[in-house]
C-alpha cells in the first residue's frame, strides 16, 4: 500500500518567490506528516517559527547530559477491586538547563528521530536495574520500548542487567506499541520471546488504536493490554468508549490477560471501570508522576494502609 501526505503553499500569502515558496510548502507537507498518515496541510505563518523552535530543541537534545540533565518519575498502578499497589510506570522526564522540564510529547518524537531514544532508553534500563530501588517483591516496575530500541538490537542484554540488580525479572515489565509488530515483526516477535524467557513481562500499550492488534494477541502471549487513554478520558460522556473498554476488559479476561487503564482522572470512570472488572488502573486521580526520592513514600503509604485494613 503506497501513501501520500501533501504541503502546499500560495503565492503570495505564503512567500514572494520559487525558493521561498518551495521552502513553506516543505514546511507544510512536513506539519503533514506530523499530524497523520496521507493528510493535507496549507502552509501558515507559524510553521517556520515552529520549525525553528524544534530544530533548537533538536540540537539541545543531542547535546544533552543524560546523567545530569534527565531523571525518571513513576506514576502508581493500582489494583481495581483492592485499592493495592500493583507497581509503578516508569516515565522520563528531561530538565532542561535553558527550558526547565520539557514536556515528553516535545523530545520523544526527536529523540525517536536522530536516534537518541536509544541510549535514553539503555539508560531507563540501567536505572530500573539498580539496587537502591525500594522494591518489594510483589511490585512491578513498567518501562516503555520503543521500535528504535528493537532496531538496536539490545534489549535482550538490557533484560540480563538484571541478574546484578535488586529487581527481580518478574517485576520487570516491558511496554510496546504496536509500532514495534508492525515492521519486522518476526525479528521483534524473536526480541519478544527471549525477553519473556528470562521471566520479564510483556505489555501491550495503547491497545485499541492500532490496525491489527487482535492478530498479534494470537502470535504472542502477552501479559497484559493497556487501554488507550483516548477511551478512558470519554467514560462518562461517550457510551461507544466504554462500550469499547468493556470489549477490551472482556477480551483480556478470556484470554486470560491483565488490562490496566490509564489516563483514570474522576471517580466516574473509577466507578465505571471498577463495575467493568477493569484488573489495574492508573492516573491523576490516583497520583501523578513523582520524582524517584518520592517513590519510597507512596510504597510506604499503600503499605501502611494495606496493614491498617487488614
Amino acid at each position: 500500500m503506497i501513501g501520500a501526505s501533501i504541503g502546499a503553499a500560495l503565492v503570495p500569502d505564503g512567500a514572494a518567490d520559487i525558493d521561498s515558496l518551495l521552502k513553506c510548502a516543505d514546511l507544510a507537507l512536513y506539519r503533514a506528516k506530523q499530524s497523520d498518515k496521507g493528510t493535507f496541510r496549507w502552509f501558515e505563518a507559524g510553521m517556520d517559527m515552529r520549525q525553528r523552535e524544534r530544530r533548537a530543541l533538536e540540537i539541545e537534545l543531542r547535546g544533552a547530559e543524560i546523567e545530569r540533565e534527565f531523571e525518571l518519575h513513576c506514576q502508581p498502578i493500582i489494583r481495581t477491586q483492592t485499592g493495592k499497589l500493583r507497581g509503578f510506570e516508569a516515565l522520563l522526564r528531561w530538565q532542561n538547563p535553558r527550558r526547565g522540564m520539557v514536556s515528553p510529547a516535545d523530545f520523544i518524537p526527536i529523540a525517536e528521530e536522530t536516534g537518541k531514544l536509544d541510549e535514553l532508553g539503555r539508560w531507563v534500563f540501567a536505572m530500573a536495574c539498580r539496587e537502591d530501588w525500594p522494591w518489594p517483591r510483589d511490585l512491578v516496575l513498567s518501562v516503555n520500548v520503543s521500535p528504535v530500541q528493537f532496531r538496536k538490537g539490545n534489549l535482550v542484554g538490557g533484560g540480563l542487567a538484571l541478574a546484578g540488580s535488586g529487581l527481580e525479572a518478574h517485576q520487570l515489565e516491558i511496554e510496546i506499541t504496536e509500532s514495534v509488530l508492525l515492521a519486522e515483526s518476526s525479528t521483534n516477535l524473536a526480541i519478544l520471546k527471549q525477553l519473556r524467557s528470562l521471566g520479564v513481562r510483556i505489555a501491550l500499550d495503547d491497545f485499541g488504536t492500532g490496525y491489527s492488534s487482535l492478530s498479534y494477541l494470537r502470535q504472542f502471549p502477552f501479559n497484559g493490554l493497556k487501554i488507550d487513554r483516548s477511551f478512558v478520558r470519554e467514560i462518562g460522556r461517550c457510551p461507544e468508549s466504554l462500550a469499547i473498554v468493556r470489549a477490551v476488559i472482556g477480551l483480556g479476561t478470556n484470554l486470560g490477560i491483565d488490562t490496566t487503564a490509564e489516563a483514570v482522572e474522576t471517580v466516574v470512570q473509577l466507578e465505571a471501570l471498577r463495575a467493568e472488572k477493569c484488573g489495574e488502573l492508573q492516573g491523576f486521580l490516583f497520583s501523578p508522576p513523582v520524582a524517584r526520592k518520592s517513590v519510597a513514600s507512596i510504597i510506604g503509604a499503600y503499605f501502611e494502609e494495606t496493614s491498617r485494613l487488614a
